[in-house]
């Protein structure tokens, strides 16, 4: 039997609610004022964005604004809309100048594209930190399943948040969700990107499509079946269905904690 998007489908009402419960009891158990969220215009923040507003109320919820001289001006404008239409506050911090003075230190003999990438990520983490732990608020994760369960995230950047409302959600049952609450289609339907650099897009790093990489991880991580006999199911060549698998386990360590010798 064939696994198609069916497989994936939920009862989107049902998991608003169970999240929404989720952000209540997770900032409520902290003892925090709210929760603070990097607004990016992209479908994963825009979804938690809205579910936060739900759960906690407008005042308190503070989204942060990073953008860097390479983030496309309509997703600046998304994000801008979007926190405005939920009537929370903001603040924006174009991290260029950040970023340029960091590597301003780093010999050039040093550098790597990635690792300059990821600095943008993790600057991005000491942002929503800073703010945070001014107003005495928590940091929403906005990190999905697809991303999640193939280390497609920067450790330490992205990957530092508080708590991750849809980490048990794939890209395209996000998607799903944010036609629930109500999103803009074109910010459902928007590409992924991390925008990292200029013309950044998931697409050119992750093994598959969203659609077809739900499917896989799905077959692989929800129904246990084999690389082969997902690669049957899903009409997908052994090899790539290998490859999934693969960056699943050489990120093992970004969805662990550190490793220590002995015990508390």
């Amino acid at each position: 039997m064939r696994i198609t998007e069916v497989a994936l489908n939920l009862d989107y009402a049902q998991v608003e609610m169970e999240i929404i419960e989720f952000i209540r009891k997770v900032v409520s158990e902290a003892k925090a004022n709210g929760a603070v969220i990097g607004l990016s215009g992209g479908v994963d923040s825009s979804v938690v964005g809205a579910l936060c507003v739900r759960a906690l109320g407008k005042d308190k919820v503070v989204g942060i604004l990073m953008p860097a001289s390479h983030t496309p001006k309509e997703d600046i404008k998304d994000a801008r809309t979007l926190a405005r239409d939920w009537r929370i506050k903001t603040h924006e911090v174009a991290i260029d100048a950040i970023f340029s003075t960091f590597l301003e230190s780093i010999s050039p003999k040093s550098r790597n594209r990635l690792a300059d990438a990821n600095v943008k990520a993790r600057t991005r983490m000491v942002i929503n930190y800073y703010f945070a732990n001014s107003l005495g608020m928590t940091v929403a994760g906005t990190g999905d399943r697809s991303e999640d369960l193939i280390g497609y995230f920067t450790k330490y950047g992205d990957g530092g948040v508080d708590f991750l409302p849809i980490a048990h959600l794939y890209k395209t049952q996000v998607r799903q969700l944010g036609a629930h609450l109500g999103l803009p289609v074109h910010i459902v339907r928007k590409p992924a990107s991390p925008q990292l650099w200029p013309g950044h897009k998931a697409t050119d790093e992750i093994p598959l499509g969203y659609e077809k990489l739900d499917l896989v991880l799905y077959g692989l991580f929800d129904q246990k079946l084999t690389p082969m006999e997902v690669s049957e199911r899903c009409g997908i060549d052994l090899e790539t269905i290998e490859l999934v698998l693969r960056k699943h386990k050489e990120s093992v360590h970004k969805r662990s904690c550190p490793p220590m010798l002995g015990h508390w």
